[in-house]
């Protein structure tokens, strides 16, 4: 299977070549399939694959001239990561730059009780007269 940077370090002829190859292997492939004489399934896959990279390499040059720039090979850098590092046990960590905090938790000793209301027994002025009429009705009426 080859890799897209080796696809780009090929000509345009020898490009046009492979896909009708690939797309090939993927008939027959397929053919296989449907007979039921494929033992690799992910021989299709591969060939798949194969077919989009070439078509990719394909379109990128496409691209590159209709921009007016090279359309030879195109490198990508990988990106620089730093290396990795592991934990090492933890007998080799050094305590002398741990920093303790100095400060301590105090807890609060005071209970705080629900104290219950007796505002039940009060009744507003908006409450209801023992007749069933509000209080504000009968001022209204007195009122005219």
């Amino acid at each position: 299977m080859p890799t897209a940077t080796e696809l780009r370090e090929l000509d345009d002829e020898e490009l046009d070549t492979r896909l009708v190859e690939y797309r090939r292997e993927m008939l027959n492939l397929r053919f296989q399939l449907a007979t039921g004489q494929l033992d690799n399934y992910s021989r299709l896959n591969a060939a798949k694959r194969n077919v989009a990279r070439v078509l990719t390499v394909l379109r990128d040059r496409e691209i590159a001239l209709a921009e007016g720039r090279d359309a030879g090979p195109v490198f990508v850098e990988q990106p620089v990561r730093p290396a990795r590092r592991r934990a090492g046990p933890a007998d080799e960590i050094d305590t002398d730059d741990i920093v303790e905090d100095d400060t301590d938790i105090v807890e609060d000793d005071t209970d705080t009780d629900i104290v219950e209301d007796d505002t039940d027994d009060i009744i507003d002025d908006e409450a209801v007269a023992e007749d069933g009429s509000s209080i504000d009705a009968e001022a209204d009426e007195e009122d005219e």
